[in-house]
């Protein structure tokens, strides 16, 4: 593309026309990309490309051009020239030729350089030009291109009546340099023109000698009126963008500065208030979204403006110069052409979508710019996205980890890892409990607070010395043994992760366990530990067993022969083929039950590090099998790994410790799912681990969710099983506030001495303690609207009847019957007593005048009339 091409315009009229000129004007058709495009079209877009239509090099010196903006096929442009002409041409024969237009000269009467011209959009047969200054001639000019003749005509006139017959419709400006001008739409003789670097003016033809208004500027440049506002304009100076109302033309009501010189700005034609603007060498295009005043603003507020960056050009070249000019298409919403020495772009801006989730998972944006769209949970779209909170709203409504039996709550989490870790929680209780492992003030340690590497319960961080056992296996009719490593602490650890190790060597594995494993179809993990536990006719009757229920039965009884021909010889056959064969498994605990029988010198690792297999049967098989040392150092690497997995099953070593509330929140990072942190730190974490300032985040996060749910039940609960462990008193929250000085008016009272105390209206009638103002500031309470009497005196009901404060509630300081009550409508009220006395037989308030109908508006009555 020819370099000095370095303008671009869209036609108003044509949607996929447009020019572009320099030296010389082209015009462009655009059309979608076909796998079949002519090698002369320019791709210009991923969709797109521009064939080039005609060239037109017969006019040079082009200083600004506009394309006719009535609809015809064919396009006409005025050509403004550095002499002051302005010229109407074509791109070849075209229905112009008729009307003489094409090929016509409308001249100043002195040469000069013509800086704007603008057809007008109302009446297309006018035009406008704007000019440098010249003495005493105009630099604004009318003409009508019907009316004024063509080159060939003036040909034959002499050169005095020339001039007369070429004289333009109407003149303004004299002696001023015209730097820019825009019509207003709604008027077919008004246009704003910037002049002389100094002034913006609002002409009006039908009286071209007086100017219609005018304002004091420098930014005289590229002024435009905003097509959806005719009181708006907009024009620039140097890095300085202009916003104006004419009807406060006095100063500008909004201005935007930017970091380089301005070169162009245009209003979108298909977007209310949107503007682009070009800076000098820059190869990116700024939009500036014009944001009025809301409603209820001041008079002198002034508007705001949103502003971003596009970039046309996502990978420029080493030899990029920037964008040397834009324009707007006149129909497309957003789409633009920009044009730059290594090319043209068609390029669309992209909304910037406003997302709004609402607490109670509504998901609403805004499309396109008059639409917006809405999904809820219900909808299948919402249901991919996955929602945590879906889930959370779920489990609170089934009272999810607030059932009293902490393993039941895993059956409503529907998630395995967290039933896993409930059952858990279940199980570490039970054995403080029933004092198999010691533990004062943590219900739930963990595997390395039991064999003491933390330095939890008064450890030292070394646990105790394991004895080295050599076991026999049983039921295999040999003398093979294995090392086993036992220790009162390494007992205790087996029971937390759910393996019994029984005392007998020569018994069978807790057959209440595997017959669990069994009935929930877990066949090969039953088989692993069983032969973990040197059981290995067991292992072979377990897969028998279920080879004969599951669909991959063919596979079991092929387990199942391969384990019965077990050989202890470490260079038998038997154990070349299984090292071979192994991997081909997919069942990682017949993986790892094949990787213990056929391990060299004790080498566990293709067993421990068997992902597959679950952290509690892998760290048991560690307590059976690993030396200390080794024991040792491979739960410290495991800890460190299952922390920052954010596995849950990691619980099981840290236990309930800072350990384990750090493996908490790297699960909240990854999942979200506050709601199972906050409620296993209530249920799990002693009293000081509680207090932590992360854990209360968690707590209040999971609160703030019930509460945006109106979840109040499930919140209460929430509240009262967060308390049950302390025997602190909440504080009190609600009281009856005085309407002077705001403080309780019960709050002094309770602590008052019934025979005397410090305030004067306080008296002792018939042994019950009054008070008719306030305690604090001494002011009168309100009356009672039925007695008249100062609320705080006995009821008038009460008193008649001669009851009196000696009997059982005696402790009580106020009787019921003398509460205070009233409308939270209205605010009227009195006595209980007395109140509920008289809406026995009225709906309406009591106070004379008001009209409230205080019984109807509250929920009693609703109980009333559908008993009724």
């Amino acid at each position: 593309m020819n370099s000095s091409k370095l303008e671009v315009q869209w036609s108003p009229v044509h949607s996929n026309k447009f020019i572009t000129w320099g030296t010389e004007i082209c015009l462009y058709e655009v059309s979608e990309l076909k796998d079949n495009d002519k090698q002369s079209c320019i791709k210009i877009s991923d969709t797109t490309v521009a064939q080039l239509l005609a060239t037109n090099s017969s006019h040079h010196y082009v200083k600004c051009v506009d394309i006719y903006p009535q609809s015809e096929p064919d396009i006409l442009l005025a050509v403004g020239q550095a002499n002051g002409k302005i010229v109407l041409t074509t791109f070849g024969p075209t229905a112009f030729d008729s009307l003489s237009l094409t090929g016509k000269e409308l001249a100043p009467k002195h040469a000069r350089q013509c800086n704007a011209v603008a057809w007008n959009p109302a009446d297309p047969n006018l035009i406008v030009c704007g000019l440098d200054k010249y003495r005493t001639d105009h630099s604004i000019l009318l003409w009508d291109v019907l009316k004024s003749p063509s080159v060939t005509d003036r040909t034959h006139h002499h050169a005095a009546s020339q001039t007369d017959s070429i004289r333009p419709l109407s003149e303004a400006g004299v002696s001023e340099t015209t730097h820019s001008l825009s019509w207003f739409n709604n008027e077919t003789r008004c246009l704003i023109a910037g002049v002389n670097n100094k002034q913006l003016k609002i002409i009006d033809f039908r009286d071209s000698a007086k100017t219609a208004n005018t304002t004091a500027t420098k930014a005289v440049y590229s002024v435009a009126v905003n097509p959806y506002n005719v009181f708006q304009l907009v024009s620039h100076v140097d890095n300085q963008i202009t916003i104006w109302d004419t009807r406060y033309f006095e100063k500008p009501m909004l201005t935007l500065p930017q970091s380089r010189q301005i070169n162009k700005v245009l209003w979108s034609p298909t977007r209310h208030n949107l503007l682009g603007s070009l800076q000098k060498d820059s190869a990116v295009l700024y939009l500036h979204d014009i944001q009025h005043s809301g409603v209820g603003s001041g008079e002198d507020a002034e508007p705001g403006a949103l502003e971003r960056m596009v970039t046309p050009w996502s990978t420029p070249g080493n030899n990029w110069t920037g964008i040397n000019s834009f324009t707007w298409h006149p129909t497309h919403t957003n789409r633009l052409l920009t044009i730059s020495p290594q090319g043209i772009t068609d390029y669309t801006v992209y909304e910037r979508v406003t997302v709004n989730w609402s607490t109670r998972s509504h998901l609403v944006w805004n499309h396109a710019t008059k639409a917006l769209k809405y999904i809820s949970s219900s909808d299948n779209v919402y249901k991919a996205l996955d929602d945590i909170a879906i889930l959370t709203k779920r489990r609170a409504l089934v009272d999810y980890g607030l059932i009293p039996e902490l393993s039941q709550n895993g059956e409503v989490a529907e998630n395995e890892t967290l039933k896993n870790l409930w059952q858990w929680l279940y199980l570490s209780k039970s054995l403080v409990e029933d004092g198999i492992i010691p533990s004062i003030y943590n219900y739930h340690p963990g595997v390395r607070t039991v064999l003491r590497l933390d330095g939890q319960n008064g450890g030292n961080g070394l646990f105790m010395k394991s004895e080295l056992i050599n076991r026999p296996w049983v039921d295999i009719g040999s003398n093979h043994t294995a090392k086993i490593y036992r220790s009162t602490d390494r007992d205790k650890a087996l029971q937390l992760c759910g393996w019994r190790f029984d005392k007998d060597s020569n018994a069978t594995y807790n057959n209440l366990f595997l017959e669990r494993l069994e009935r929930e179809g877990q066949y090969a993990r039953a088989t692993a530990i069983s032969v973990f536990n040197l059981c290995l006719r067991q292992a072979i009757d377990i897969l028998n067993r279920g080879a004969s229920k599951v669909s991959m039965a063919s596979n079991l009884h092929i387990v199942a022969m391969a384990l019965s021909g077990f050989s202890e010889d470490r260079n038998s056959m038997w154990r070349e083929l299984c090292l071979k064969s192994r991997s081909q498994l997919s069942d990682p605990y017949l993986r790892a039950t094949f990787a213990f029988l056929t391990a060299d010198n004790d080498s566990y690792d293709n067993v421990l590090n068997e992902n597959g297999v679950a952290v509690e049967d892998r760290v048991a098989f560690a307590l059976m099998f690993l030396s200390d040392s080794k024991l040792c150092e491979y739960l410290k690497k495991l800890t460190v790994k299952l922390k920052e997995e954010g596995d849950l099953a990691g619980i099981l070593l840290t236990g309930a410790t800072s350990d384990g509330i750090q493996l908490l929140n790297r699960y909240l990072e990854i999942t979200g799912d506050v709601q199972s942190c906050s409620l296993i730190a209530i249920r799990a974490l002693p009293g000081k681990f509680r207090q932590e300032n992360q854990v209360q985040v968690w707590i209040d996060s999971y609160r703030g969710l019930l509460d945006a749910w109106k979840m109040w039940n499930q919140r209460a609960h929430f509240d009262i099983e967060m308390r049950q462990p302390t025997t602190d008193k909440p504080p009190q929250q609600v009281f009856i506030s005085c309407n002077f000085c705001g403080k309780s008016i019960s709050a002094f009272m309770q602590n008052l001495s019934r025979s005397r105390g410090p305030f004067s209206r306080l008296v002792n009638n018939s042994n019950q303690l009054k008070i008719s103002s306030c305690p604090n500031c001494r002011k009168p309470l309100p009356r009672c609207d039925i007695c008249l009497m100062h609320m705080g005196t006995p009821s008038g009901i009460r008193a008649l009847a001669g009851i009196s404060s000696r009997n059982d509630d005696d402790s009580k300081l106020t009787e019921f019957g003398n509460w205070f009550t009233w409308c939270q409508t209205c605010r009227h009220g009195g006595h209980t007593d007395h109140i509920t006395h008289w809406f026995r037989q009225h709906t309406e308030c009591p106070v004379t005048s008001c009209s409230c109908r205080c019984f109807s508006l509250d929920a009693s009555f609703n109980v009333f009339v559908n008993s009724t």
